[in-house]
């Protein structure tokens, strides 16, 4: 791979989501946002060889990309009111009010959060128009065929043209029905970054998980006494903190229990910390009840407050479960929650657990199995779920703990 190849692809990485958003509610159009993006990207890759790359090249992007959506519209025989009008008053971003906050990929995320579209419409179609996530990456984090999320993008993308939703964050009266789906396309966002299911990708995408920690700081400023949206906040912040301690020099995903705890990043870990104390004070002083994220932040602080794995109180991480458990009684939550649980009761207790879950196309749930076999010293049956895990993961340091872990079985 050349210089300039990597350059491409680290500028994608960082000024996708932006330039879409740009564009998007320059022109009021998504289908032509990401159409002249992904132009202007394929521009660059021809005059970036013969040129070089330029001082900067997130500029050079939106400017080319703006230039083509321009060219594009006024060569069309027949526009719209929208488009006609793009061209007019659009030519000047600075005609276009801010809102609350001047950020257009916050403005995009609210506009793909529209009420008017179906939860998982929503969800799908930031994720791809904001977080540069690809079809296949979406599919995966939905655990649902590709077919079906390009369907269900492309017509959560002609709702919006049709229904005319604005690219504005909506005003403060209107934040608390909207934040919902905002908060799961971002925590979406940042497990994506956390453990990148594509193999073509690095295994942990700091780009990611720094976008969707730098979006969720944006929200929390919007909604300062939201709970789940601080809550959201310390997850984010207290996983991060161990980003460099999850991959080996060899490339091989390090588990949370063989971390160098040392290598954490401590200003992180005190500030998740500090948001989750803060909850729970408001919790304590009658102020709502604890929502998802703030369970799975309180979770993580039990992890990070431990100096060695075995100071941790998994009483404490199974009791947080359970009341996570009555809140989203779903399979990948019982299959958290038996993990946790086998610290306590023995990893038989916890199989017998797992062994009922409907989770066979997830490869978590086979490594989890494989796992708690392996500590029963049942070998042939965890060489069977390391091998169905290993054929799930799409993450490269996943598979390469996961094969390594398989082939140290004793033979049997």
């Amino acid at each position: 791979m050349t210089a300039v190849d990597e350059a491409i692809i680290r500028v994608h990485r960082t000024e996708w989501a932006r330039v879409v958003a740009a564009l998007a509610r320059r022109f009021g159009d998504l289908d032509l946002a990401e159409e002249m993006t992904a132009e202007a990207f394929a521009v660059a890759v021809e005059r970036w060889r013969a040129d070089g790359v330029p001082p900067n090249p997130g500029a050079w992007i939106t400017t080319t990309a703006n230039r083509r959506a321009i060219d594009l519209l006024r060569r069309e025989s027949r526009r719209d009111d929208k488009q006609r009008q793009a061209l007019m008053l659009y030519d000047d971003p600075s005609a276009q009010p801010h809102g609350v906050i001047d950020d257009d990929r916050l403005r995009l995320i609210f506009t793909c959060c529209h009420p008017a579209l179906a939860m998982e419409s929503r969800i799908a179609l930031t994720l791809r128009m904001v977080g540069g996530l690809t079809v296949a990456e979406i599919a995966c984090a939905f655990l649902a065929k590709e077919t079906a999320v390009g369907q269900r993008i492309t017509r959560a993308k002609s709702k919006i043209k049709a229904a005319g939703i604005p690219y504005r964050v909506p005003a403060a009266e209107d934040l608390p029905a909207r934040v919902g789906g905002v908060l799961a396309v971002l925590f979406l966002i940042f497990n994506e970054g956390y453990l990148s299911s594509d193999p073509a990708q690095e295994a942990v995408r700091g780009d990611l998980t720094g976008e969707a920690i730098r979006l969720t700081r944006l929200v929390h400023a919007l909604l300062p006494a939201d709970g789940e949206v601080a809550g959201l906040l310390a997850l984010m912040l207290l996983t991060e903190a161990r980003r460099t301690a999850r991959v080996s020099a060899s490339g091989e995903l390090v588990t949370l229990g063989e971390q160098d705890r040392g290598a954490w990043d401590a200003a992180l870990i005190a500030e998740g910390h500090a948001l989750v104390r803060a909850r729970i004070a408001a919790v304590a002083a009658g102020q709502g009840r604890p929502g998802r994220y703030q369970l799975l932040a309180a979770i993580n602080a039990v992890h990070t407050s431990a100096r060695d794995v075995r100071d941790t109180d998994w009483s404490q991480v199974v009791a947080l479960y359970d009341q996570l458990a009555a809140l989203d009684p779903s399979p990948i939550v019982a299959l958290n929650r038996a993990v946790a649980l086998a610290e306590l009761d023995g990893p038989e207790v916890a199989l017998a657990l797992v062994d009922r879950l409907d989770l066979a196309g997830y490869h978590a749930y086979h490594a989890t199995r494989a796992d708690l076999l392996r500590r029963l010293g049942r070998s042939a049956q965890a060489r069977t779920a390391y091998g169905g895990a290993i054929e799930l993961a799409g993450n490269t340091a996943e598979v390469a703990y996961l094969t390594r872990r398989r082939d140290q079985l004793t033979p049997t």
